[in-house]
């Protein structure tokens, strides 16, 4: 196994961008959800999970962020960008079934979340410091779906790592450590549950509803006390620092 992609988000639920190398540290990938949009009449964390009012996150540039003004415009409601989460911050997370059913635009029930149970306090991650997903998977669900692919980045991982073997073989990951390249260690907490992001468009490209929907109907894994939830992927923490590249040699351990 191999990293095939090295990704970062510097903006929570905004676009990433592809990077050759990166530190790694237990808050993950140097400068990875580094900053995030407060809604300021909610006090809560902007985040796409809740398409109805934020999908339009997903079609910026994280690198290149507007300032709140003009963000605020394009969002239709005042936000502002913060590097420090607020004390208990929640986000919310539209039920995904229903966004499937009804679309982005309904009003669909919704649950609130406080960010990065799995991360170090202060960070903007939903769970964990890092989301891996493998080149299994994304060739099973682009197989079982009707356009016969599925891009990467509609699942939004800090790395994509090339596997041999077929299916979700990152199921059979959790609870054991991984080794990437000559430093980095990671232990593999949980497969990752997914919310409506997937099927919202990002960046130029456009919506697919199959990018949930065939996770659903292929992947349901047990997560925690949720019971079975539509999953691709896992969540990692880092339990020795180091280097990460592109290329770099991943052992399951």
């Amino acid at each position: 196994m191999h990293v095939e992609i090295l990704r970062r988000y510097p903006v929570k639920s905004m676009l990433g961008e592809e990077l050759a190398e990166s530190v790694v540290s237990e808050r993950g990938l140097a400068g990875d959800r580094a900053r995030a949009v407060l809604d300021v009449a909610t006090g809560k964390i902007a985040s796409a999970k809740n398409p109805r009012l934020w999908r339009r996150l997903l079609t910026l540039e994280g690198a290149r962020v507007p300032g709140d003004a003009e963000l605020s415009e394009l969002l239709g409601r005042e936000v502002r960008v913060i590097d420090v989460p607020p004390e208990g911050a929640e986000l919310e997370r539209s039920v995904p079934e229903r966004v499937l059913a009804e679309g982005i635009e309904a009003e669909v029930p919704y649950t609130v979340g406080t960010l990065g149970a799995g991360a170090p306090a202060g960070t903007f991650f939903d769970f964990a410091p890092l989301h891996l997903i493998t080149t299994s998977a994304l060739g099973a669900i682009g197989a079982q779906g009707p356009r016969g692919r599925v891009e990467d980045v509609r699942y939004r991982p800090n790395l994509v790592i090339a596997t041999e073997g077929e299916g979700f073989v990152e199921n059979g990951w959790v609870d054991r450590r991984l080794r990437v390249g000559d430093e980095v260690e990671l232990h593999v907490i949980v497969t990752s549950p997914r919310c409506a992001v997937p099927t919202l468009e990002h960046g130029a490209l456009v919506r697919d509803t199959d990018a949930l929907r065939t996770v659903a109907r292929h992947n349901r894994v047990a997560v925690f006390d949720m019971g079975p939830q539509p999953c691709a992927g896992v969540y990692a923490r880092v339990t020795r620092p180091g280097r990460v590249r592109k290329g770099d040699q991943v052992t399951l351990l």
